[in-house]
């Protein structure tokens, strides 16, 4: 990805990035890419039935990891205090979705792929909220 290269040049940022918000970007789109990909092997299995809410989770997850990969890709006027509860929300999805999917991962080896994708957004979004400080009004 070109996360890095991209933020660099923002002139807002100035070549000062900001390494944990990286990391929690291009795991956020990972996450989602899994998390999709995930839904469709589920969706393709015979029991689907049994894996309605690992869909259900897998898609809530990709979408809010799209969004919070998207909004902290923009540095033009963002909020912090937005962006922070944004990424600890994202980091909580994650971390459920991470659950439910292990939960099949013996039976089904895309489940198991998708949870290490999503408790590594888990833990890049943690470590990249703690790195936000937003400033008061």
């Amino acid at each position: 990805m070109h996360t890095q290269q991209m933020i660099a040049t923002h002139p807002h940022v100035r070549g000062d990035v900001n390494p944990s918000l990286i990391r929690c970007i291009e795991a956020c789109f990972a996450c989602a890419q899994s998390c999709v990909a995930c839904v469709d092997a589920c969706l393709a299995e015979p029991m689907v039935a049994d894996l309605r809410q690992c869909i259900r989770l897998n898609q809530d997850c990709a979408d809010l990891c799209d969004a919070t990969g998207r909004l902290t890709s923009r540095r033009t006027g963002s909020n912090e205090r937005i962006l922070k509860q944004t990424i600890e929300l994202c980091a909580e999805i994650c971390g459920e979705c991470a659950a439910e999917c292990a939960r099949h991962a013996q039976q089904h080896e895309h489940c198991r792929i998708c949870a290490d994708a999503c408790r590594a957004c888990e833990s890049a979004c943690r470590a990249a909220a703690g790195t936000i400080t937003p400033q008061s009004h």
